[in-house]
């Protein structure tokens, strides 16, 4: 290990909140939902129906568990969520025709609508942070190597199963 390395290690508290990569994203995640809450109400959306609806923008009838993936949430996070797009008229839930346990995610003509409202969303957003274009791409690209990273750190922690 570098000298240099050591001894910034050595004289740092790295038990500081601020010095805490956790904190960071955890904090930046909640302003991020902030800002993002006064640009959603006038579409009635939350920010994660928001997110459901960007996952079946680009890909419509998705089953429950593959929008599960995408969004890294679980059916019994999800679930509730989608009962209520559902009851708003966004989205309808079908069991699959050949396999029941499997539950099909379409947009109705409302939800699909709804994109166009949303359009504005991502400018206000990034007019709102003072990034260009570029900077948030790279920002973007940057947090989602860093989740991969992440998840294959977690992956290589689990338990191997007998």
């Amino acid at each position: 290990m570098d000298k240099t390395l050591r001894r910034t290690e050595s004289q740092t508290d790295w038990l500081k909140l601020d010095l805490q990569l956790c904190f960071a994203l955890y904090s930046t995640s909640l302003a991020m939902t902030k800002l993002y809450k006064p640009l959603l109400a006038p579409l009635g959306l939350t920010y994660p129906q928001y997110l459901a609806l960007l996952v079946l923008w680009e890909r419509d009838g998705l089953t429950v568990g593959e929008l599960g993936e995408r969004l890294f949430l679980d059916s019994g996070t999800l679930t509730p969520l989608l009962k209520r797009m559902e009851v708003t008229g966004w989205l309808k839930r079908e069991r699959a025709a050949d396999d029941e346990r499997r539950v099909i995610v379409s947009l109705t003509p409302a939800g699909r609508a709804l994109r166009q409202k949303a359009k504005r969303v991502p400018l206000k957003l990034a007019e709102a942070t003072h990034c260009d274009v570029g900077e948030l791409a790279s920002l973007t690209q940057r947090l989602q190597q860093l989740r991969s990273q992440l998840l294959s750190a977690d992956d290589e922690a689990q338990p191997a199963a007998h």
